[in-house]
């Protein structure tokens, strides 16, 4: 296990049975403490910058829709990204290698991005598997959001077979899903959301 993540074996067991029974889990204490921060303090700097760019619907999108989809997002492995994107990314790659062990998914990859929503702003419900692909298996959100209010909105929506679950985007929370199965929305908040979105990927075969 590397300094970036506190989940142990046990935990990971935990996740991937989950996962395996539910389609989905979340954790309050997937990674270090003092990575997170790291990787907050590196969103707001890249907000500041305007070092992001407004996120498109679908595969190869090129339309900003932002009815649908209201984020801005920079990709980790940016050459603008700083350390902590880089280790965040090392870490992801150890779990990536632990969730191929135990659910056997040929996870083969792992892409992430950093995912900032203002004030206002939401995702509409959708699934995070492409149309023309199926390469992206499992999904993953990370929160970055410090001191977030109860009321401040943002949350994630499940919308699973026994009802809709809503999880709060508070710092250290990170949601493990079905990229295929599971639909999901990002309501409305009241304040800026910071956020990592990442998928772990299998090699891409075209859906026809």
């Amino acid at each position: 296990m590397i300094a970036n993540m506190r989940a142990e074996s046990s935990d990971i067991k935990v996740i991937s049975e989950n996962i395996s029974r539910l389609g989905w889990m979340d954790s309050s204490d997937l990674f270090a403490a003092d990575l997170l921060d790291e990787l907050f303090l590196e969103a707001c700097d890249h907000d500041a910058s305007r070092s992001l760019s407004m996120a498109a619907v679908g595969n190869n999108a090129v339309r900003e829709i932002s009815s649908i989809r209201g984020d801005s997002t920079l990709w980790l492995d940016d050459p603008r990204c700083g350390t902590a994107s880089k280790n965040f990314l090392a870490a992801l790659d150890v779990l990536r290698k632990q969730l191929n062990q135990s659910l056997m998914l040929g996870l083969e990859s792992v892409e992430a991005h950093f995912a900032i929503y203002p004030a206002g702003m939401g995702y509409g419900r959708h699934r995070d598997r492409f149309r023309d692909d199926d390469a992206r298996v499992l999904s993953m959100i990370c929160y970055l959001n410090t001191d977030w209010p109860a009321d401040a909105g943002g949350e994630l929506r499940l919308y699973l077979t026994d009802g809709d679950h809503d999880i709060a985007p508070r710092i250290g929370t990170s949601v493990i899903f079905l990229s295929a199965e599971i639909e999901h929305e990002v309501l409305l908040a009241s304040r800026t959301r910071y956020s990592i979105a990442v998928w772990f990927r299998r090699q891409e075969m075209q859906v026809r």
